[in-house]
């Protein structure tokens, strides 16, 4: 007859649950709430906030596309760019301010690292000074402004002021966007409302920050040389 093998009964492996869905605390370390959405193969492959905001990201780089394509035909077909009777842009400030926008982009990412190590104070430092910088920059673009209007530059003065105010405003609006929604993250942390194990409107604010950043050395580099 057969000979019944005893089969001792597996050992649990420490840390993990065996309904896989990540730790018993019901949060991994991404911090999204509940599993993350990024890494836990039982919860969707991108969180659905984040996809949506993604979607309205690849709309508005489109819309920028055809702002950029119409700003090149008009340039090539100029026959002197700038006009000679209008005024040169500030190539050297906007290069400072320039410098000031891609700063901020380093200290939101440095925000969101803060939060995801349970840095509560250095999480609400880094924001706060990721919104200083975003607020100097539209404070000096609207100084330069002032003054390129002041010198004759305008809408109706030429296409090439019509041209610059539409690409540059275009970004302006958005960078403004992003201070705005940055403002009320930063109003949320400062009220405790953020944890490693739930920043996911941290995040949200991340990408759209980079996205404000990312595109600015672009229209920098076309219009302003």
């Amino acid at each position: 007859m057969y000979n019944d093998a005893v089969v001792a009964p597996e050992k649990p492996v420490k840390g993990v649950d065996s309904g896989g869905g990540g730790n018993r605390n019901g949060w991994n370390e991404g911090g999204y709430g509940g599993d993350d959405p990024w890494k836990s193969p039982s919860a969707p492959s991108i969180n659905k906030a984040i996809f949506g905001l993604l979607m309205f990201i690849a709309t508005e780089i489109m819309i920028f596309a055809g702002l950029i394509s119409a700003f090149i035909v008009v340039k090539a077909n100029a026959g002197q760019w700038p006009p000679p009777d209008q005024p040169r842009l500030p190539v050297a400030v906007t290069g400072v301010n320039t410098f000031f926008l891609l700063l901020s982009g380093v200290t939101v990412y440095l925000a969101v690292r803060a939060i995801r190590r349970e840095a509560p104070v250095a999480f609400k430092r880094w924001l706060t000074l990721t919104g200083i910088l975003g607020t100097l920059f539209l404070a000096i673009q609207g100084y330069e402004w002032a003054r390129l209007l002041g010198y004759g530059l305008t809408m109706s003065s030429s296409l090439y002021g019509a041209t610059f105010y539409t690409l540059i405003g275009a970004h302006g609006l958005h960078v403004l966007a992003a201070v705005g929604v940055l403002l009320f993250v930063l109003s949320r942390a400062f009220r405790g409302r953020y944890s490693p194990a739930n920043y996911n409107g941290v995040v949200l604010c991340q990408i759209y920050w980079f996205f404000v950043v990312g595109i600015w050395p672009v229209l920098y580099l076309l219009v302003y040389f």
